[in-house]
């Protein structure tokens, strides 16, 4: 099931980007994103709510959805998608795949977690190997101020997004099911972009074309409700550092998309970027080796007998 829940997505997330470019043109950024959680808010609540699924949640609960919907479902999106403005979408991917690295940390900090060398292997191969398909991006892409307000935003989307991660494992602590915080976290995040759109005078054009509506309903429908729920179940199941490696493999996805719908060309380089990737995921999903004890043998400081004793 956690094998499931992480190809789901990946493939899932590696493709929105696609759709996320049908999108960018007459309608303000603000405007796209607020109709992509609007929708996934009005399709969700009432789908949850009419077949029995949507747990109740105390009030005093509602807060940390509020933070979840603050951090996931608003500010982060308003920071990515206005990072492509400045610097090409593949390198906000590689700073986007650092969530990994802001995931250890926060959960650290926050939590207390410890920072195991397994994920700090895997990250750095996962990072090395997005260092290489991006590598014509990164250095070809001369530095100006346009640049870093790009990576600024990209690397701030990123900590909303970790920040949210951590927001999302304190609410399954306390047995708010992910279906039930995603539902009402989109419509608190869908509220709160309505609140900047009102506050700032965007306008609210309507969706232009087919192509657009399409891209909506994709983004809305499996890039939110099914991504964010497949990511979340994983971050339940398997902590935010392990679960936020799926933000690594996404952008190899992505670029796949890519050579098949926009004439991207796998070089030995980016081949080489790909494969230390997938090494990296090999490592961060390996099974652990557990050393075997002989008859006898003290148990390591800290371990119970099978008896209890």
């Amino acid at each position: 099931m956690t094998l499931m829940l992480f190809v789901a997505t990946v493939l899932i997330w590696g493709t929105t980007w696609i759709a996320i470019s049908f999108q960018l043109g007459p309608v303000p950024v603000l405007a796209s994103v607020f109709y992509r959680f609007a929708l996934a808010a009005v399709l969700m609540l009432p789908a949850l709510a009419l077949t029995g699924r949507l747990t109740a949640v105390p009030w005093r609960q509602h807060r940390f959805i509020v933070l979840q919907g603050i951090c996931l479902f608003s500010l982060n999106f308003i920071c990515f998608y206005n990072a492509t403005r400045f610097i090409p979408s593949g390198l906000v991917s590689v700073i986007f795949s650092l969530a990994t690295i802001y995931n250890a940390v926060n959960a650290r900090l926050i939590f207390g977690d410890t920072i195991r060398p397994r994920a700090l292997l895997a990250t750095g191969l996962g990072a090395a190997g997005l260092g290489l398909l991006f590598a014509p991006d990164l250095i070809g892409h001369q530095v100006n101020g346009d640049t870093l307000r790009g990576m600024g935003l990209a690397a701030l989307g990123t900590l909303f997004f970790s920040l949210g991660n951590m927001a999302s494992r304190r609410n399954s602590a306390a047995g708010i099911p992910p279906l039930t915080a995603n539902a009402w976290g989109m419509g608190y995040g869908a509220l709160i972009l309505l609140a900047i759109v009102l506050a700032t005078g965007t306008p609210l054009p309507p969706p232009p074309d087919l192509r657009y509506w399409g891209a909506l309903a994709y983004l809305s429908v499996f890039g939110s409700i099914v991504g964010f729920t497949t990511y979340l179940m994983l971050v339940a199941r398997i902590g935010t550092g392990r679960a936020a490696y799926a933000t690594v493999m996404f952008p190899v996805i992505a670029l796949i998309a890519s050579s098949l719908y926009e004439g991207f060309v796998w070089t030995p380089l980016a081949l080489a970027g790909l494969g230390l990737t997938l090494a990296g995921n090999a490592v961060m999903f390996a099974p652990a080796r557990k050393r075997r004890l002989s008859p006898g043998a003290p148990l390591p400081a800290g371990r119970a007998n099978p008896d209890g004793r």
